[in-house]
């Protein structure tokens, strides 16, 4: 056995470690990244137009997602939507400003009870202690 290996082993060798050198191009060069947030982005705009969202309304909701890819997700749900006389999702969830009224209501009510029931507390207090003075007298 010889200690020089043939043309064709270094050529395989050569060939097999340019190909692991190159299989990690999408995370050098960021491809990989850039193909999630266009995915995410796309996902995003399809799903405001399937909730009936205006495209305005979905670029000012979504700020960190790529404008672009918002549309061509929204242009892509709304054709699905139209060919296939898909109805608009309303959401079934209360609007922030129903949920932050709500909040207010059930603070003024824990701070009301709260109230009554120190207001409680403070005259069962003084009735002991008219009581007491019966007492001693």
């Amino acid at each position: 056995m010889s200690m020089n290996a043939s043309p064709a082993k270094n050529a395989l060798r050569i060939l097999i470690g340019g190909l692991l050198l190159i299989s990690g191009c999408d995370r050098i060069t960021g491809e990989a990244d850039n193909a999630k947030l266009l995915a995410e982005g796309k996902a995003t705009g399809s799903s405001c137009r399937h909730s009936g969202r205006a495209i305005q309304d979905c670029y000012t909701l979504n700020p960190e997602a790529s404008r672009a890819a918002i549309f061509a997700g929204w242009r892509e749900m709304s054709d699905y939507m139209r060919e296939n006389n898909i109805p608009d999702v309303k959401p079934e969830l209360p609007s922030a400003k129903e949920t932050a009224d709500a909040k207010a209501a059930e603070e003024a009510a824990a701070q009301a009870a709260s109230a009554a029931a120190a207001a409680a507390a403070a005259a069962a207090a003084d009735a002991e202690s008219a009581n007491r003075r019966k007492r001693r007298s």
